[in-house]
């Protein structure tokens, strides 16, 4: 046991950016949040009952980071269910939104995009119910075989999804 005193929750994470508009309009659209106080040089973003998730602060004439540039790799947001999920997807493609990269790590089934600055974000669903099982999976030696996992076309998925393919098929990673 130990005596250090740990978070409750991750609260927000906070962009810099030249992007302001797009940026606050990209998160909108993304994560279907809203902002809770903004003015042109800030603005706090929310898509639950948390005062804010995102912060955006303005910079003009910011530079772009390098691809290459230490930092943060990605955000990732978890949804409730592969239903939700292939639903944000669908609604996301509509508005012209399209992952970059689309895998099953096993633990999770994930869309990965870019936002307007380049910053990745992912979009998952847990793919075991319990931490038990996820735990019981990774002690398997599957994930030591393959640490990144399986590539998949959301298409096909979303054609899986409505045409009723049993869920746990469906998150099989297929390795």
């Amino acid at each position: 046991m130990s005596d250090v005193a740990t978070p409750i929750r991750f609260a927000h994470v906070v962009f810099r950016t030249a992007r302001f508009d797009e940026m606050r309009r990209w998160y909108e659209t993304v994560l279907g949040a809203h902002v809770v106080m903004g003015n042109p040089m800030i603005a706090f973003l929310t898509y639950d009952d948390e005062h804010h998730r995102i912060a955006l602060l303005h910079v003009p004439g910011a530079p772009d980071r390098s691809p290459d540039a230490a930092g943060v790799e990605h955000v990732a947001y978890t949804y409730a269910s592969l239903a939700d999920l292939v639903a944000t997807y669908e609604r996301l493609k509509a508005a012209g939104i399209a992952p970059y990269w689309t895998i099953n790590h096993g633990p999770t089934t994930s869309m990965y995009y870019r936002d307007p600055d380049g910053n990745q974000v992912e979009l998952q669903v847990d793919n075991f119910p319990t931490a038990a099982e996820l735990d019981a999976w990774f002690r398997s030696g599957a994930f030591a075989k393959n640490p990144i996992g399986v590539e998949y076309d959301p298409d096909e998925l979303v054609r899986k999804v409505h045409a009723g393919v049993p869920h746990a098929e469906l998150i099989r990673r297929g390795d």
